[in-house]
């Protein structure tokens, strides 16, 4: 985390006591997405209140040996420039294979035009990709790794 990501960071920070900051699982600064339009456009919709989920191939994190995100993780959400936008807390994690990912997940991604219909082609154009840079391959079965988040700061 930059400087100026833990400042943001600890801006949040400074509302809690030392006990209640100790116990948060998580904390991580990132963007989402892999390229900068999208990367910027989650971060957009994500300040809006309107994403509050998101999905990644569980494969990676096997394949990284990377442990799964943690409910109460807090994460500063970036967007391309590596710019604090807001901070979100994971409310849940779940793994479901792709084909029973849920209308209603879908669109609590709030991408595209909200339909499952381009959630679906969007995610199996963007997990083909990844999956064949990761050297695995990407079926209907393929387990995802389903993330809830809320925005909490700033409110």
């Amino acid at each position: 985390m930059t400087p100026n990501q833990q400042a943001f960071l600890d801006q949040y920070l400074a509302q809690f006591s030392e006990a209640e900051r100790n116990d948060i699982p998580q904390f991580l600064a990132e963007y989402f997405c892999a390229d900068e339009y999208n990367a910027n456009e989650c971060a957009r919709l994500i300040g809006l209140g309107i994403k509050t989920a998101s999905c990644s191939l569980k494969a990676g994190y096997d394949i990284d040996d990377e442990p799964l995100p943690v409910v109460g993780r807090l994460t500063v959400v970036l967007d391309w420039n590596a710019t604090p936008i807001c901070i979100v807390k994971l409310t849940s994690v779940e793994i479901c294979p792709f084909n029973q990912v849920t209308e209603a997940f879908a669109q609590s991604e709030g991408e595209g035009d909200g339909t499952y219909a381009w959630w679906r082609k969007a995610h199996i154009d963007f997990f083909n990709q990844y999956a064949q840079e990761i050297g695995v391959s990407f079926t209907e079965e393929s387990e995802l790794v389903l993330e809830r988040f809320e925005k909490v700061y700033p409110v």
